[in-house]
């Protein structure tokens, strides 16, 4: 976020629909701190892509069409929900919707692109084994982007 300017900007991310519950504490945190320091937003949802073998039930549900237009439509309506209540609180606001293999890189790719200031995202906090075998989105963004990173962790 370049504070002070008028084209301030924070980047804010949330990625399929069983992450949202935990990706809206940072939005909702992420709105309020642009709205103190008059800065925009882009909410982005990054969507993984149908694959054959995953740890997620959701994506071998149904077909590769059904998932990519489930997928789809849950973002669209996150985003436009969230585009609402950005407004309502009187920031700036603009909404992104990808897909990706690599949701980290997502994340970073639109920031830069964006020229954000600020990338706040949520973690699940998932430790040992857990973040070991699935890895976590929040570790790599913070080890890969060169925009600082605020994070909003998940109440347990």
């Amino acid at each position: 976020m370049k504070l002070g300017e008028g084209g301030s900007h924070v980047s804010q991310y949330s990625y399929t629909h069983r992450r949202f519950a935990v990706g809206k504490i940072a939005v909702d945190a992420g709105i309020a701190f642009a709205k103190e320091a008059s800065a925009k937003v882009t909410i982005l949802a990054v969507t993984e892509p149908f694959h054959l073998f995953s740890v997620n039930p959701e994506q071998v549900s149904g077909t590769r069409d059904e998932y990519e237009a489930l997928a789809s439509k849950h973002a669209a309506e996150m985003l436009a929900a969230l585009a609402r209540k950005a407004e309502a609180e009187g920031v700036a606001c603009q909404t992104e919707q990808v897909s990706s293999h690599e949701v980290y890189r997502a994340i970073i790719d639109q920031a830069t692109h964006k020229d954000a200031d600020l990338i706040i995202m949520a973690s699940h906090g998932r430790g040992g084994v857990g973040s070991l075998m699935l890895g976590s989105v929040a570790a790599k963004v913070l080890a890969h982007s060169t925009i600082p990173v605020l994070i909003y962790r998940a109440k347990k």
